[in-house]
């Protein structure tokens, strides 16, 4: 049972992946193959890989994107299970170990994740003190406790399951087909909705990874596509509202849920001045939705940065 692959997709990570590596490997009591996929990297992460934790199986490929570098890693597991850690993120001591023994418990499930902490940080690893309250569980770091269980109709307003937590049977994965690479995207949110459909999936309620925040993230270019929507969307028209344990989701609350992945699109779009799409975006999530208030007041602050900048282009 205690006998589990890691894949790591890594991408320009050399900063962060030895710091990933270490939280990875100092996990205790389970065995574990650490597979490291450099999907292309150019700034020496694979040679920092290679030299400094050889025991590490290094798979390299052309850039593909992160789903491409996922399934390859697993394609390379030997153990029956597989977790998943981006290469900038942290696991916390005994996060295997804790799935590991509710999985154990439940044996009916193939799938369990856990609650995590979001860090916004530049920094290698985090600070001491701050890890340390952290792992104590004080007051400023409450549990945050998710579904668990036949989660289908959760994933349907919103991706629940953060993929560097999961651990999975690598039977679910090959059986699922893996992540998909067209989606650049919500790649993880599609195939957690398709776990959930032949699975419970489980969560263990203590934050024991580190979900990293970089703090220029809001300069990246937004899609061109809601991808989002679009794994919402094939998956109601495949399954529709009910989950196979017969909970089902309201129209109105998915519609809400779909209405909020065109604002948040729109936001991230007025974030790097790209207005005209905003607006669209914006007007698309009221249009999706029109009782959903966020949707309306992301499409007037549209309207009135686009007034503003006509005015000074006037002027």
């Amino acid at each position: 049972m205690n006998r589990v692959s890691v894949v790591i997709p890594c991408y320009n990570a050399a900063r962060y992946v030895a710091a990933t590596l270490r939280s990875v490997i100092s996990q205790a009591g389970v065995e574990m193959q650490v597979i490291v996929v450099d999907d292309g990297s150019t700034d020496g992460s694979a040679e920092l890989v290679r030299s400094e934790f050889p025991d590490v199986t290094l798979v390299q490929q052309p850039n593909q994107g992160v789903a491409a570098a996922r399934n390859r890693g697993v394609q390379h597991a030997v153990h029956d299970w597989v977790a998943f850690v981006d290469a900038d993120d942290i696991w916390l001591p005994g996060k295997l170990q804790a799935q590991l023994r509710l999985l154990e418990a439940h044996p009916q499930a193939r799938m369990a994740y856990t609650s995590w902490q979001v860090w916004t940080s530049d920094e290698p690893e985090p600070a001491r003190e701050w890890l340390s309250e952290l792992q104590a569980g004080g007051d400023k770091m409450p549990t945050w406790i998710g579904p668990s269980g036949w989660i289908y109709p959760e994933l349907l307003l919103i991706c629940e399951v953060w993929t560097s937590t999961v651990l999975a049977r690598r039977s679910l994965l090959e059986e699922l087909g893996g992540f998909d690479p067209t989606l650049r995207i919500g790649e993880d949110w599609d195939l957690w909705l398709r776990a959930s459909r032949v699975t419970q999936i489980l969560q263990v309620p203590k934050p024991l990874a580190l979900y990293r925040m970089h703090p220029a993230s809001i300069t990246k270019a937004p899609p061109d596509v809601n991808f989002k929507h679009l794994v919402l969307s094939r998956a109601v028209t495949r399954w529709g509202y009910v989950g196979p344990d017969g909970r089902s989701v309201s129209r109105v609350a998915f519609r809400r849920s779909q209405a909020r992945t065109w604002s948040d699109l729109a936001i991230a779009r007025l974030k790097v001045g790209d207005l005209a799409r905003a607006r669209h975006d914006a007007a698309m999530a009221v249009r999706t939705a029109p009782g959903y208030r966020r949707g309306w007041t992301v499409l007037a602050k549209t309207l009135v940065q686009s007034i503003m900048r006509d005015r000074i282009s006037i002027g």
